[in-house]
């Protein structure tokens, strides 16, 4: 988990955000990024929350191709898979606050989001969850948050346009003190 404050001390507030650079969609053609657009929305949440960041990393990512990552995604979505992933918190205990987010894969969450929040109890704590889509919003995936975390508080999620998420601090901001937890 990267801290801020130079790791001087724990937010109570933790961004997990799943992200896959590379080859993506945007605005209809394929485009290569350096930066996927989730990472560049929970960069800004960081900045405007001070919250601290986990990226959810499988072990064994997606092709860069993004025919073959999808493909890949799909088949993972097709068979409920649960993908290992690369470093897990080893607890998030001292999160009052999570601010969840990924892309929209086919209405849902991708499936290494799943298997992070089917390892932690989130009972108590606020999840805000994030998306950025190019077209289908947030799809199901609020509904999905709450069958995983069945004693948390999910609040209404923010759905993102990808190619408009470097420009989406105002929209974060208002989302944010809309949906401030208690």
């Amino acid at each position: 988990i990267e801290k801020q404050n130079g790791g001087a001390g724990m937010s109570n507030k933790l961004i997990a955000f799943y992200s896959r650079a590379d080859e993506n969609y945007v605005n209809g053609m394929i485009k290569t990024l350096e930066l996927d657009n989730t990472e560049v929305a929970a960069d800004i949440i960081q900045e405007l929350t001070g919250a601290d960041l986990y990226k959810i990393e499988q072990l064994e990512p997606y092709a860069r191709d993004y025919n073959e990552c999808i493909a890949q995604a799909q088949a993972d979505q097709r068979q409920n898979a649960r993908p290992e992933l690369k470093k897990l918190p080893e607890t998030l205990e001292s999160y009052d606050v999570i601010y969840l987010g990924d892309p929209n894969y086919w209405s849902t969450m991708p499936m290494a989001v799943f298997t992070f929040l089917e390892r932690y109890d989130f009972t108590g704590k606020t999840i805000l969850p994030f998306c950025t889509h190019e077209g289908s919003g947030m799809g199901i995936s609020e509904r999905d948050i709450r069958s995983c975390c069945p004693g948390a508080v999910v609040k209404p999620g923010l759905a993102i346009r990808g190619s408009d998420a470097a420009e989406a601090e105002n929209v974060i901001r208002k989302w944010l003190e809309e949906y401030r937890p208690a």
